[in-house]
Protein backbone atom coordinates (compact mmCIF):
# COMPACT_ATOMS: atom_id res chain seq x y z
CA UNK A 1 0.00 0.00 0.00
CA UNK A 2 1.61 3.37 -1.23
CA UNK A 3 1.82 6.25 1.23
CA UNK A 4 -1.39 8.15 -0.04
CA UNK A 5 -3.46 5.17 0.23
CA UNK A 6 -2.36 4.49 3.92
CA UNK A 7 -3.70 8.14 4.25
CA UNK A 8 -6.47 7.74 2.33
CA UNK A 9 -7.57 5.17 4.55
CA UNK A 10 -6.88 6.37 7.94
CA UNK A 11 -8.86 9.61 6.91
CA UNK A 12 -11.80 7.31 5.89
CA UNK A 13 -11.35 5.36 9.63
CA UNK A 14 -11.78 8.67 11.35
CA UNK A 15 -14.59 9.85 9.10
CA UNK A 16 -16.64 6.86 10.08
CA UNK A 17 -15.69 7.01 13.68
CA UNK A 18 -16.78 10.50 13.52
CA UNK A 19 -20.40 9.53 11.98
CA UNK A 20 -20.77 6.17 14.03
CA UNK A 21 -19.73 8.25 17.07
CA UNK A 22 -22.59 11.34 16.15
CA UNK A 23 -25.02 8.82 15.13
CA UNK A 24 -24.64 7.12 18.66
CA UNK A 25 -25.00 10.36 20.42
CA UNK A 26 -27.97 11.75 18.33
CA UNK A 27 -30.27 8.40 19.28
CA UNK A 28 -28.56 8.25 22.53
CA UNK A 29 -27.40 4.89 22.12
CA UNK A 30 -23.72 3.61 23.44
CA UNK A 31 -21.24 4.43 21.15
CA UNK A 32 -18.51 2.09 22.24
CA UNK A 33 -20.76 -0.54 21.53
CA UNK A 34 -22.31 0.63 18.18
CA UNK A 35 -18.63 1.11 17.21
CA UNK A 36 -17.59 -2.80 17.68
CA UNK A 37 -20.58 -3.42 15.84
CA UNK A 38 -19.75 -1.39 12.96
CA UNK A 39 -15.80 -2.39 12.76
CA UNK A 40 -16.86 -5.88 13.33
CA UNK A 41 -18.91 -6.40 10.37
CA UNK A 42 -16.37 -4.47 7.99
CA UNK A 43 -13.91 -6.53 9.27
CA UNK A 44 -16.05 -9.45 6.74
CA UNK A 45 -16.45 -7.16 3.85
CA UNK A 46 -13.99 -8.70 1.11
CA UNK A 47 -11.59 -5.86 -0.67
CA UNK A 48 -11.21 -3.62 2.73
CA UNK A 49 -7.18 -3.70 3.96
CA UNK A 50 -7.19 -6.54 6.84
CA UNK A 51 -6.36 -4.79 10.33
CA UNK A 52 -2.95 -5.95 12.30
CA UNK A 53 -2.56 -4.89 15.79
CA UNK A 54 0.73 -3.46 16.49
CA UNK A 55 0.68 -3.93 20.48
CA UNK A 56 3.56 -1.91 21.11
CA UNK A 57 1.46 1.24 18.48
CA UNK A 58 -1.51 0.29 21.04
CA UNK A 59 0.54 0.53 24.79
CA UNK A 60 3.27 3.03 23.78
CA UNK A 61 1.40 5.60 21.40
CA UNK A 62 -1.83 5.27 22.09
CA UNK A 63 -2.72 4.59 25.60
CA UNK A 64 -0.31 7.58 27.26
CA UNK A 65 -2.07 9.82 25.95
CA UNK A 66 -5.70 8.81 26.38
CA UNK A 67 -4.69 7.96 30.17
CA UNK A 68 -3.25 11.39 30.76
CA UNK A 69 -6.25 13.18 29.13
CA UNK A 70 -8.62 10.91 31.03
CA UNK A 71 -6.53 11.52 34.45
CA UNK A 72 -6.49 15.11 33.49
CA UNK A 73 -9.83 15.83 33.56
CA UNK A 74 -10.45 13.27 36.99
CA UNK A 75 -11.15 15.48 39.88
CA UNK A 76 -8.40 14.77 42.19
CA UNK A 77 -9.99 16.45 45.22
CA UNK A 78 -12.97 13.21 45.00
CA UNK A 79 -10.25 10.85 44.52
CA UNK A 80 -7.90 11.46 47.30
CA UNK A 81 -11.21 12.08 49.59
CA UNK A 82 -12.27 8.38 47.98
CA UNK A 83 -8.63 6.67 48.00
CA UNK A 84 -9.23 3.80 50.21
CA UNK A 85 -11.84 2.62 48.03
CA UNK A 86 -10.18 3.15 45.11
CA UNK A 87 -6.94 2.16 46.17
CA UNK A 88 -8.23 -1.27 47.64
CA UNK A 89 -10.51 -1.93 44.19
CA UNK A 90 -7.61 -1.04 41.81
CA UNK A 91 -5.01 -3.44 43.26
CA UNK A 92 -8.32 -6.53 45.08
CA UNK A 93 -10.31 -6.68 41.96
CA UNK A 94 -7.22 -7.53 39.71
CA UNK A 95 -5.35 -9.86 42.39
CA UNK A 96 -8.94 -11.28 42.57
CA UNK A 97 -9.36 -11.40 38.81
CA UNK A 98 -5.94 -13.15 38.26
CA UNK A 99 -6.43 -15.84 40.62
CA UNK A 100 -10.00 -16.65 40.19
CA UNK A 101 -9.87 -16.28 36.39
CA UNK A 102 -6.45 -17.81 36.10
CA UNK A 103 -7.63 -20.82 37.94
CA UNK A 104 -10.46 -21.50 35.73
CA UNK A 105 -8.32 -20.34 32.78
CA UNK A 106 -6.15 -23.63 33.70
CA UNK A 107 -9.26 -26.23 34.13
CA UNK A 108 -10.53 -25.17 30.81
CA UNK A 109 -7.59 -25.07 28.85
CA UNK A 110 -4.97 -27.82 30.70
CA UNK A 111 -2.95 -27.40 27.96
CA UNK A 112 -1.42 -23.94 28.14
CA UNK A 113 -0.29 -24.52 31.70
CA UNK A 114 -0.37 -22.34 34.82
CA UNK A 115 1.59 -19.61 33.77
CA UNK A 116 0.09 -18.71 30.40
CA UNK A 117 -3.55 -19.11 32.70
CA UNK A 118 -2.59 -16.46 34.89
CA UNK A 119 -1.12 -14.22 32.55
CA UNK A 120 -4.24 -14.75 29.97
CA UNK A 121 -6.19 -13.83 33.93
CA UNK A 122 -3.66 -10.45 33.78
CA UNK A 123 -5.14 -9.61 30.67
CA UNK A 124 -8.90 -9.27 31.09
CA UNK A 125 -8.22 -8.14 35.04
CA UNK A 126 -8.32 -4.47 34.67
CA UNK A 127 -11.55 -2.19 33.88
CA UNK A 128 -10.38 0.10 30.81
CA UNK A 129 -10.75 3.63 31.57
CA UNK A 130 -11.85 5.34 28.40
CA UNK A 131 -15.36 2.69 28.38
CA UNK A 132 -15.51 2.90 31.97
CA UNK A 133 -15.63 7.19 31.77
CA UNK A 134 -17.76 7.04 28.47
CA UNK A 135 -20.63 4.35 30.08
CA UNK A 136 -20.65 6.20 33.75
CA UNK A 137 -21.45 9.77 31.80
CA UNK A 138 -23.56 8.20 30.01
CA UNK A 139 -25.99 6.99 32.28
CA UNK A 140 -25.72 9.29 35.11
CA UNK A 141 -24.13 7.80 38.38
CA UNK A 142 -24.05 9.26 41.92
CA UNK A 143 -20.52 11.52 41.81
CA UNK A 144 -19.72 9.00 44.54
CA UNK A 145 -19.39 6.12 42.68
CA UNK A 146 -18.03 8.18 39.05
CA UNK A 147 -15.48 8.62 41.24
CA UNK A 148 -14.57 5.29 42.83
CA UNK A 149 -14.94 3.26 39.15
CA UNK A 150 -12.78 6.38 37.19
CA UNK A 151 -10.15 5.88 40.06
CA UNK A 152 -10.17 2.21 39.88
CA UNK A 153 -9.89 1.96 36.22
CA UNK A 154 -6.77 4.78 36.37
CA UNK A 155 -4.93 2.99 38.34
CA UNK A 156 -6.11 -0.83 37.94
CA UNK A 157 -3.76 -1.00 34.92
CA UNK A 158 -0.26 -0.50 36.51
CA UNK A 159 -1.28 -3.72 38.51
CA UNK A 160 -2.57 -5.77 35.76
CA UNK A 161 0.77 -4.71 33.62
CA UNK A 162 3.13 -6.06 36.72
CA UNK A 163 1.01 -9.34 36.98
CA UNK A 164 1.14 -9.86 33.16
CA UNK A 165 4.83 -9.35 33.24
CA UNK A 166 5.49 -11.45 35.70
CA UNK A 167 3.41 -14.02 34.50
CA UNK A 168 4.96 -14.17 31.53
CA UNK A 169 8.69 -14.49 33.01
CA UNK A 170 7.04 -17.50 34.89
CA UNK A 171 6.84 -19.26 31.69
CA UNK A 172 10.51 -19.39 31.23
CA UNK A 173 11.76 -19.61 34.97
CA UNK A 174 10.91 -19.81 38.62
CA UNK A 175 9.71 -16.76 40.22
CA UNK A 176 9.25 -16.57 44.21
CA UNK A 177 6.48 -14.18 45.85
CA UNK A 178 9.34 -12.32 47.12
CA UNK A 179 10.40 -11.37 43.39
CA UNK A 180 6.71 -10.90 42.41
CA UNK A 181 6.30 -8.62 45.57
CA UNK A 182 10.03 -6.97 44.48
CA UNK A 183 8.45 -6.22 41.00
CA UNK A 184 5.41 -4.71 41.74
CA UNK A 185 6.67 -2.47 44.57
CA UNK A 186 9.30 -1.44 41.94
CA UNK A 187 6.73 -0.68 39.83
CA UNK A 188 4.16 0.99 42.03
CA UNK A 189 7.35 3.45 43.40
CA UNK A 190 8.88 3.80 40.11
CA UNK A 191 5.62 5.35 38.28
CA UNK A 192 4.93 7.24 41.34
CA UNK A 193 8.40 8.68 41.89
CA UNK A 194 8.47 9.56 37.94
CA UNK A 195 4.67 10.94 37.88
CA UNK A 196 5.58 13.02 40.22
CA UNK A 197 8.55 14.90 38.86
CA UNK A 198 7.22 14.95 35.43
CA UNK A 199 3.88 16.63 37.17
CA UNK A 200 6.38 18.98 39.10
CA UNK A 201 8.65 19.84 36.09
CA UNK A 202 5.79 20.46 33.76
CA UNK A 203 4.19 22.64 36.63
CA UNK A 204 7.49 24.70 36.70
CA UNK A 205 7.81 25.13 32.57
CA UNK A 206 4.40 25.94 32.14
CA UNK A 207 4.26 28.87 34.74
CA UNK A 208 7.00 30.41 32.84
CA UNK A 209 5.19 30.28 29.13
CA UNK A 210 4.19 33.29 27.66
CA UNK A 211 1.42 31.51 25.09
CA UNK A 212 -1.21 29.10 24.89
CA UNK A 213 0.50 27.27 22.37
CA UNK A 214 3.57 26.60 23.87
CA UNK A 215 2.05 25.13 26.84
CA UNK A 216 -0.66 22.89 24.30
CA UNK A 217 2.12 21.65 22.72
CA UNK A 218 4.30 20.73 25.94
CA UNK A 219 1.31 18.95 27.10
CA UNK A 220 0.92 16.81 24.09
CA UNK A 221 4.55 14.95 25.07
CA UNK A 222 4.02 14.79 28.76
CA UNK A 223 2.60 11.52 29.01
CA UNK A 224 5.45 10.24 26.84
CA UNK A 225 7.70 11.58 28.94
CA UNK A 226 6.08 10.25 32.29
CA UNK A 227 5.22 6.66 30.38
CA UNK A 228 9.15 6.06 28.86
CA UNK A 229 10.72 7.24 31.84
CA UNK A 230 9.21 5.34 34.20
CA UNK A 231 9.64 2.53 31.84
CA UNK A 232 13.35 3.51 31.72
CA UNK A 233 13.61 3.36 35.23
CA UNK A 234 11.86 -0.06 35.61
CA UNK A 235 8.52 1.52 36.66
CA UNK A 236 5.22 1.23 35.85
CA UNK A 237 4.54 3.78 32.88
CA UNK A 238 0.63 3.78 32.93
CA UNK A 239 0.81 4.54 37.02
CA UNK A 240 3.14 7.33 35.85
CA UNK A 241 1.30 8.71 33.19
CA UNK A 242 -1.82 8.90 35.49
CA UNK A 243 -0.16 10.67 38.31
CA UNK A 244 1.37 12.97 36.09
CA UNK A 245 -1.86 13.91 34.70
CA UNK A 246 -4.12 14.41 38.39
CA UNK A 247 -1.19 16.26 39.40
CA UNK A 248 -1.50 18.54 36.40
CA UNK A 249 -5.03 18.71 36.10
CA UNK A 250 -4.98 19.26 39.76
CA UNK A 251 -2.38 21.82 39.61
CA UNK A 252 -3.85 23.83 36.21
CA UNK A 253 -5.51 26.46 37.67
CA UNK A 254 -2.64 27.94 38.94
CA UNK A 255 0.26 27.65 36.92
CA UNK A 256 -1.42 28.28 33.88
CA UNK A 257 -3.62 30.92 32.11
CA UNK A 258 -7.12 31.45 30.90
CA UNK A 259 -6.14 30.78 27.79
CA UNK A 260 -4.25 27.86 28.04
CA UNK A 261 -6.34 26.35 30.09
CA UNK A 262 -9.16 26.47 27.57
CA UNK A 263 -7.39 25.69 24.79
CA UNK A 264 -5.85 22.83 26.44
CA UNK A 265 -9.40 21.81 27.55
CA UNK A 266 -10.48 21.38 24.22
CA UNK A 267 -7.29 19.73 22.23
CA UNK A 268 -7.43 16.91 24.52
CA UNK A 269 -11.31 16.80 24.43
CA UNK A 270 -11.00 16.53 20.76
CA UNK A 271 -7.17 14.23 20.93
CA UNK A 272 -9.20 11.91 23.41
CA UNK A 273 -12.38 11.27 21.54
CA UNK A 274 -11.15 10.47 18.16
CA UNK A 275 -8.49 8.01 19.83
CA UNK A 276 -11.46 6.32 21.96
CA UNK A 277 -13.92 5.61 19.65
CA UNK A 278 -11.14 4.87 17.07
CA UNK A 279 -10.18 2.16 19.24
CA UNK A 280 -13.58 1.29 19.60
CA UNK A 281 -13.94 0.61 15.81
CA UNK A 282 -10.10 -0.73 15.78
CA UNK A 283 -10.93 -3.81 18.23
CA UNK A 284 -14.34 -4.66 15.77
CA UNK A 285 -12.30 -4.76 12.45
CA UNK A 286 -9.78 -6.92 14.33
CA UNK A 287 -12.93 -9.46 14.83
CA UNK A 288 -12.07 -11.58 11.16
CA UNK A 289 -8.72 -12.47 11.97
CA UNK A 290 -9.01 -13.40 15.54
CA UNK A 291 -12.30 -15.76 14.28
CA UNK A 292 -9.48 -16.73 11.74
CA UNK A 293 -6.56 -17.17 14.24
CA UNK A 294 -9.20 -18.96 17.12
CA UNK A 295 -10.91 -21.60 14.53
CA UNK A 296 -7.17 -23.01 14.20
CA UNK A 297 -7.32 -23.66 17.45
CA UNK A 298 -8.96 -26.83 16.67
CA UNK A 299 -11.59 -26.45 19.35
CA UNK A 300 -15.55 -27.20 18.39
CA UNK A 301 -17.94 -24.78 18.42
CA UNK A 302 -19.74 -25.82 21.73
CA UNK A 303 -16.20 -26.35 23.35
CA UNK A 304 -15.48 -22.94 22.57
CA UNK A 305 -18.96 -21.72 24.17
CA UNK A 306 -18.29 -23.43 27.05
CA UNK A 307 -14.64 -22.20 27.31
CA UNK A 308 -16.12 -18.52 26.75
CA UNK A 309 -18.86 -18.95 29.26
CA UNK A 310 -16.94 -20.82 31.94
CA UNK A 311 -14.25 -17.33 31.71
CA UNK A 312 -16.96 -15.04 31.90
CA UNK A 313 -18.84 -16.15 34.34
CA UNK A 314 -15.27 -16.78 36.68
CA UNK A 315 -14.73 -13.07 35.62
CA UNK A 316 -18.06 -11.89 37.00
CA UNK A 317 -17.67 -13.81 40.17
CA UNK A 318 -14.16 -12.68 40.98
CA UNK A 319 -15.14 -8.91 40.57
CA UNK A 320 -18.58 -9.42 42.81
CA UNK A 321 -17.86 -11.38 45.01
CA UNK A 322 -14.48 -9.65 46.24
CA UNK A 323 -16.53 -6.13 45.40
CA UNK A 324 -19.20 -6.91 48.55
CA UNK A 325 -16.58 -8.56 50.03
CA UNK A 326 -14.88 -5.24 50.91
CA UNK A 327 -18.18 -3.60 51.06
CA UNK A 328 -19.23 -5.67 53.74
CA UNK A 329 -15.83 -4.96 55.13
CA UNK A 330 -16.03 -1.02 55.15
CA UNK A 331 -19.04 -1.62 57.21
CA UNK A 332 -18.30 -3.57 59.98
CA UNK A 333 -14.57 -2.74 59.68
CA UNK A 334 -12.85 0.15 61.56
CA UNK A 335 -14.46 3.05 61.92
CA UNK A 336 -12.46 5.05 59.66
CA UNK A 337 -13.96 2.63 56.86
CA UNK A 338 -17.43 2.92 58.34
CA UNK A 339 -17.79 6.53 57.94
CA UNK A 340 -17.77 6.41 54.33
CA UNK A 341 -21.59 4.75 54.24
CA UNK A 342 -20.90 2.43 51.82
CA UNK A 343 -23.92 1.46 50.37
CA UNK A 344 -24.67 -2.22 48.55
CA UNK A 345 -26.71 -0.59 46.05
CA UNK A 346 -23.33 1.45 45.25
CA UNK A 347 -21.03 -1.90 45.50
CA UNK A 348 -23.66 -3.88 42.91
CA UNK A 349 -23.59 -1.06 40.22
CA UNK A 350 -19.44 -1.04 40.19
CA UNK A 351 -19.43 -4.73 39.90
CA UNK A 352 -21.40 -4.76 37.02
CA UNK A 353 -19.06 -1.41 35.69
CA UNK A 354 -16.51 -3.96 34.51
CA UNK A 355 -16.40 -2.89 30.95
CA UNK A 356 -12.69 -3.98 29.38
CA UNK A 357 -11.26 -2.13 26.79
CA UNK A 358 -7.73 -1.00 24.70
CA UNK A 359 -5.92 -2.08 27.56
CA UNK A 360 -6.98 -5.55 26.92
CA UNK A 361 -6.82 -5.70 23.39
CA UNK A 362 -3.39 -4.32 23.82
CA UNK A 363 -2.05 -6.91 26.66
CA UNK A 364 -3.26 -9.92 25.07
CA UNK A 365 -0.84 -9.20 21.92
CA UNK A 366 1.88 -8.91 24.46
CA UNK A 367 1.76 -12.74 24.87
CA UNK A 368 4.79 -14.08 23.40
CA UNK A 369 4.76 -15.91 20.22
CA UNK A 370 5.43 -19.43 21.78
CA UNK A 371 2.62 -19.28 24.10
CA UNK A 372 0.39 -22.30 23.95
CA UNK A 373 -3.17 -21.74 21.95
CA UNK A 374 -2.06 -17.87 21.37
CA UNK A 375 -4.54 -16.99 18.34
CA UNK A 376 -7.45 -18.26 20.83
CA UNK A 377 -6.51 -16.42 23.91
CA UNK A 378 -7.01 -13.33 21.74
CA UNK A 379 -9.93 -14.47 20.58
CA UNK A 380 -11.36 -15.06 23.97
CA UNK A 381 -9.98 -11.56 25.21
CA UNK A 382 -11.75 -10.38 22.29
CA UNK A 383 -15.10 -11.72 23.41
CA UNK A 384 -14.87 -10.62 27.07
CA UNK A 385 -13.95 -7.09 25.62
CA UNK A 386 -17.23 -7.06 23.26
CA UNK A 387 -19.63 -9.10 26.13
CA UNK A 388 -18.68 -6.34 28.98
CA UNK A 389 -19.06 -3.95 26.30
CA UNK A 390 -22.67 -5.12 25.92
CA UNK A 391 -23.13 -5.98 29.64
CA UNK A 392 -23.32 -2.16 29.78
CA UNK A 393 -26.61 -1.61 28.04
CA UNK A 394 -28.35 -3.43 31.28
CA UNK A 395 -26.95 -0.20 33.25
CA UNK A 396 -29.34 2.40 32.74
CA UNK A 397 -32.70 0.03 33.23
CA UNK A 398 -30.33 -1.68 36.48
CA UNK A 399 -30.14 2.33 38.07
CA UNK A 400 -34.04 2.55 37.45
CA UNK A 401 -34.67 -0.61 39.35
CA UNK A 402 -32.42 0.33 42.40
CA UNK A 403 -33.75 4.09 42.46
CA UNK A 404 -30.04 5.36 42.47
CA UNK A 405 -30.38 9.17 42.24
CA UNK A 406 -28.26 11.08 39.62
CA UNK A 407 -25.49 13.91 40.39
CA UNK A 408 -27.57 16.34 43.09
CA UNK A 409 -27.37 18.97 40.58
CA UNK A 410 -28.99 21.65 43.11
CA UNK A 411 -26.72 20.64 45.51
CA UNK A 412 -23.74 21.58 43.25
CA UNK A 413 -25.85 24.93 41.86
CA UNK A 414 -26.08 25.88 45.30
CA UNK A 415 -22.35 25.64 46.41
CA UNK A 416 -21.45 27.37 42.89
CA UNK A 417 -23.45 30.65 44.33
CA UNK A 418 -22.12 30.15 47.53
CA UNK A 419 -18.47 30.04 46.11
CA UNK A 420 -18.98 32.48 43.58
CA UNK A 421 -20.65 35.13 46.73
CA UNK A 422 -16.98 34.77 48.14
CA UNK A 423 -15.71 35.08 44.95
CA UNK A 424 -17.22 38.30 44.58
CA UNK A 425 -17.08 39.51 47.14
CA UNK A 426 -13.27 39.35 47.50
CA UNK A 427 -13.34 40.71 44.13
CA UNK A 428 -15.40 44.25 45.20
CA UNK A 429 -12.62 44.06 48.36
CA UNK A 430 -9.65 44.42 46.14
CA UNK A 431 -11.76 46.81 43.76
CA UNK A 432 -11.97 49.19 47.05
CA UNK A 433 -8.15 48.94 47.78
CA UNK A 434 -7.27 49.36 44.08
CA UNK A 435 -9.20 52.41 43.30
CA UNK A 436 -6.68 55.44 42.84
CA UNK A 437 -7.97 59.34 42.29
CA UNK A 438 -6.47 58.85 38.48
CA UNK A 439 -9.37 56.24 37.80
CA UNK A 440 -12.32 57.84 36.22
CA UNK A 441 -15.96 56.98 38.36
CA UNK A 442 -17.57 55.76 35.45
CA UNK A 443 -15.00 52.76 35.49
CA UNK A 444 -15.08 52.01 38.84
CA UNK A 445 -18.95 52.54 38.76
CA UNK A 446 -19.26 49.70 36.22
CA UNK A 447 -17.33 47.60 37.82
CA UNK A 448 -19.03 47.69 40.88
CA UNK A 449 -22.41 47.42 39.32
CA UNK A 450 -21.43 44.31 37.45
CA UNK A 451 -20.44 42.07 40.44
CA UNK A 452 -23.18 43.83 43.13
CA UNK A 453 -25.42 42.46 40.37
CA UNK A 454 -24.03 38.90 40.34
CA UNK A 455 -24.03 39.02 44.24
CA UNK A 456 -27.89 40.44 44.61
CA UNK A 457 -28.63 37.83 42.23
CA UNK A 458 -26.91 34.91 44.38
CA UNK A 459 -28.21 35.92 47.43
CA UNK A 460 -31.75 36.15 46.15
CA UNK A 461 -31.55 32.77 44.89
CA UNK A 462 -30.18 31.39 48.52
CA UNK A 463 -33.58 32.73 50.36
CA UNK A 464 -35.84 32.10 47.44
CA UNK A 465 -34.87 30.11 44.51
CA UNK A 466 -36.55 31.09 41.83
CA UNK A 467 -36.18 30.59 38.01
CA UNK A 468 -36.40 34.52 36.89
CA UNK A 469 -33.20 34.99 38.81
CA UNK A 470 -31.49 38.84 38.18
CA UNK A 471 -28.00 36.48 37.03
CA UNK A 472 -30.59 34.27 35.03
CA UNK A 473 -32.04 37.65 32.93
CA UNK A 474 -29.16 38.76 32.35
CA UNK A 475 -27.54 35.62 30.88
CA UNK A 476 -30.84 35.61 28.45
CA UNK A 477 -30.03 39.28 27.46
CA UNK A 478 -26.62 38.69 27.17
CA UNK A 479 -27.08 36.05 25.24
CA UNK A 480 -29.20 38.09 22.47
CA UNK A 481 -26.86 41.13 23.17
CA UNK A 482 -24.22 38.62 21.70
CA UNK A 483 -26.02 37.31 19.10
CA UNK A 484 -26.54 41.39 17.58
CA UNK A 485 -22.87 41.77 18.11
CA UNK A 486 -21.96 38.60 15.92
CA UNK A 487 -24.17 39.31 13.40
CA UNK A 488 -23.25 42.69 12.93
CA UNK A 489 -19.38 42.10 12.91
CA UNK A 490 -19.96 39.22 10.10
CA UNK A 491 -21.96 41.95 7.87
CA UNK A 492 -19.42 44.39 8.53
CA UNK A 493 -16.82 41.37 7.29
CA UNK A 494 -19.10 41.17 4.18
CA UNK A 495 -19.59 44.54 3.40
CA UNK A 496 -15.05 44.66 3.26
CA UNK A 497 -15.29 48.03 5.83
CA UNK A 498 -12.36 46.27 7.82
CA UNK A 499 -9.60 44.16 7.79
CA UNK A 500 -9.60 40.66 8.39
CA UNK A 501 -7.08 40.99 11.33
CA UNK A 502 -9.87 43.65 13.06
CA UNK A 503 -12.84 41.21 12.35
CA UNK A 504 -10.91 37.84 13.84
CA UNK A 505 -9.82 40.25 17.22
CA UNK A 506 -13.86 40.96 17.60
CA UNK A 507 -14.44 37.51 17.08
CA UNK A 508 -12.60 36.21 19.29
CA UNK A 509 -13.45 38.95 22.31
CA UNK A 510 -17.04 38.27 21.11
CA UNK A 511 -16.58 34.61 21.64
CA UNK A 512 -14.74 34.62 24.67
CA UNK A 513 -17.26 36.01 26.43
CA UNK A 514 -19.98 34.10 24.74
CA UNK A 515 -17.94 30.85 26.54
CA UNK A 516 -18.01 32.40 29.68
CA UNK A 517 -21.38 32.62 29.83
CA UNK A 518 -22.03 29.31 29.14
CA UNK A 519 -19.86 28.35 31.87
CA UNK A 520 -20.91 30.53 34.23
CA UNK A 521 -22.65 28.01 36.39
CA UNK A 522 -24.22 24.84 36.32
CA UNK A 523 -27.99 24.96 34.67
CA UNK A 524 -27.49 28.68 34.64
CA UNK A 525 -27.10 29.60 31.29
CA UNK A 526 -28.92 26.75 29.57
CA UNK A 527 -33.05 26.39 29.70
CA UNK A 528 -34.33 23.24 30.46
CA UNK A 529 -34.95 22.11 27.09
CA UNK A 530 -31.64 22.23 24.76
CA UNK A 531 -31.47 25.12 22.94
CA UNK A 532 -30.77 25.68 19.10
CA UNK A 533 -26.96 26.28 18.60
CA UNK A 534 -26.01 29.53 17.50
CA UNK A 535 -26.32 29.42 13.50
CA UNK A 536 -22.49 30.69 12.77
CA UNK A 537 -23.72 31.52 8.42
CA UNK A 538 -22.06 33.50 6.36
CA UNK A 539 -23.77 35.85 4.82
CA UNK A 540 -24.14 36.97 0.88
CA UNK A 541 -21.34 38.16 -0.26
CA UNK A 542 -19.15 36.69 2.78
Amino acid sequence: MSPAEAIGWIVAFVLVTITVSGVALRLRWSGPVLLVVVGGIASFIPGLPSVEVDSELVMYGLLPPLLFAAASQTFFADVRARRDSVLILSVGTVAATVVVVGLATALVLPTIGLAAAFAFAAVVAPTDTVAVTAVASRIGLPRRVTTILEGESLLNDAAALVALSSAILAMTQVLTPWSIAGDFALAVVGGTVIGVVVGWVMTQLRFRLATAVLDTSLAFVTPYLAFFGAEAMHGSGVLAVVIAGLYLGYRSPVVQSAEARTAESVNWRTVQFILENAVFLFIGMNLASIVAGAGSAGHRLWQSVLICVVILVALVVARFAFIFAIAVFFRVGPRRFRDQNVRFKNALVISVIGVRGVVTLAAVFLLPAETPNREFLQFLAFVVVVVTLLGSLALPPLIRLLHLPPPDIEQERVEWQTLMAEARAAGLARLEAAVTEADEERVVSQLRGNAALTAESIARHLETPDLDSLLESYARLRRQMIQAEWEATIHARAEGRFTEAAVIAVLRVIDAEEIALRSSAPGLDQPRSAPRQRQRRRPRGA
